[in-house]
């Protein structure tokens, strides 16, 4: 197996949080050193994921052999991104040899090996059934399925295991936040609260501009680090007169052009067939903004009329015509099975036929929670950074009348969920494919967006 060989992490001076979660498991030197777990949480950039990364393997090497560990992410891109990549490099500056097996998905550190996990959905708990391991290092852990979490504290069984964590907030009563926070000295817990101040390594001009890359709920929980409730209207910064091209607040007065001013078009489709389909163009802007261009709606219930998905497709091919846009990409629900396999078998009948199809670019946007939430936080952080703006056209068509009555549940914040109400949904629903489904294309140009 070939060795890895990163380049060397530069440490920077530590906080005192930072330092307490380096140290905390330290026998005579840490008041904390016999407790089963540590959660550290708080705002984005505030420093606990390097602290909490060096620290564990600080730990695990000084008081284990041949064991296993687990280290989990949300997902397997945060994984590697967030928790494999610096982790690589802490070895490396702290001279400890390590082995990454890619498909087996471990690293080999010394005698101990770490098995690596992404969290994304409810079936995750099945992989780490019949793993016995001597700790877990947890990133992003308000958002891994409770299941998941379970199942990870049951495999930890070795003698002297403890479990590590960190997360951003969420909502109050999150079975994180109840059940282990808010309980942590009866359950032999340490709790860190870190903000982007415990940083040290970050500069100030940095912090203002993640400061202003949010707002509302978002702001609260990834800025000043607070478990609060989403309440109310999900996109409450969106303002016409600010995020309409041409409106006084606006910084854009005109629209790009057609041919000149965006170097990629995406379309995002929000499908129902006894209710509302919805088409929304995006354009990634050579200004690096994003514009929603045009909108398409049928509304079965209120023209008391059905389209079949051969219809729809045609809809979808005659709109994209009449715009004069063949799309980079075009994202279709991934439940919406049926529209997908006729917008397939549409391109093929083009490609067959010699033609150029719209429909190059059909792909299955994902639905799950967990995206949904992603999408719903890139949206309110483009808006907050003036990165996302609607033709003037689409407000004199009523286009932007459900983005603001667009509401959360709050019958879920009472069960710790962040999910919005299933009303108003069809055209913010299909806007945030176009927008989630291009990200690839556009996070890197934009301040503060990385890849999940």
């Amino acid at each position: 197996m070939k060795r890895n060989k990163p380049r060397s992490f530069r440490f920077r001076n530590f906080s005192r949080k930072q330092l307490q979660i380096l140290t905390w498991w330290i026998p005579d030197y840490s008041p904390y050193a016999d407790h089963d777990m540590i959660i550290a949480d708080g705002s984005v950039r505030s420093g606990k994921t390097i602290a909490m990364i060096t620290g564990f393997i600080l730990w695990s090497q000084k008081n284990f052999e041949n064991e296993a560990f687990i280290i989990a992410s949300k997902s397997a891109g945060a994984l590697k991104r967030n928790i494999l990549r610096p982790m690589l490099q802490i070895l490396q500056t702290l001279g400890l040899p390590s082995h990454y097996d890619r498909q087996e998905n471990l690293i080999e550190v010394g005698s101990n090996t770490y098995y690596l996990f992404g969290a994304n959905n409810e079936a995750a708990q099945d992989v780490l059934q019949g793993l016995t391991a001597a700790g877990a290092l947890a990133d992003e852990a308000a958002l891994f399925p409770e299941s998941f979490w379970t199942q990870m504290q049951a495999r930890c069984s070795v003698r002297g295991s403890r479990i590590w964590a960190n997360c951003n907030p969420g909502p109050p009563r999150h079975w994180l936040k109840a059940d282990y926070i808010d309980q942590a000295e009866e359950r032999h817990i340490l709790h860190l609260h870190l903000t982007m101040r415990d940083n040290l390594s970050l500069a100030p001009e940095v912090r203002e501009r993640y400061e202003r890359a949010f707002r509302g709920i978002w702001y609260k929980r990834f800025i000043l680090g607070l478990w609060v409730a989403a309440e109310g209207a999900v996109y409450d910064m969106l303002d016409l007169d600010r995020h309409v091209v041409g409106r006084p607040g606006c910084v854009v007065q005109q629209m790009p052009d057609r041919l000149q001013g965006f170097r990629r078009y995406a379309v995002g489709v929000d499908y129902g067939t006894a209710s509302v389909t919805t088409f929304w163009l995006l354009g990634i802007g050579v200004d690096n903004r994003l514009y929603f261009v045009d909108r398409w709606r049928w509304d079965a219930r209120e023209k008391m009329q059905s389209r079949t998905d051969i219809e729809l497709v045609g809809d979808l091919i005659t709109w994209l015509r009449k715009n004069e846009v063949y799309p980079g990409s075009i994202h279709i629900p991934n439940d919406a099975a049926s529209l997908l396999a006729q917008a397939y078998r549409q391109r093929t009948l083009d490609i067959q036929a010699g033609r150029r199809s719209y429909l190059a670019g059909i792909t299955a946007a994902d639905q799950s929670p967990g995206s949904v939430l992603d999408g719903i936080r890139d949206i309110a952080s483009l808006l907050a950074q003036d990165r996302l703006l609607f033709a003037p056209h689409l407000v004199k068509e009523g286009a932007l009348d459900e983005w603001i009555s667009f509401v959360w549940d709050p019958k879920f914040q009472e069960q710790g969920i962040d999910k919005v109400l299933k009303a108003n949904d069809h055209d913010p629903d299909g806007g945030r494919y176009a927008v989630t489904g291009s990200k690839i294309h556009w996070y890197r140009n934009i301040p503060g967006f990385t890849m999940d």
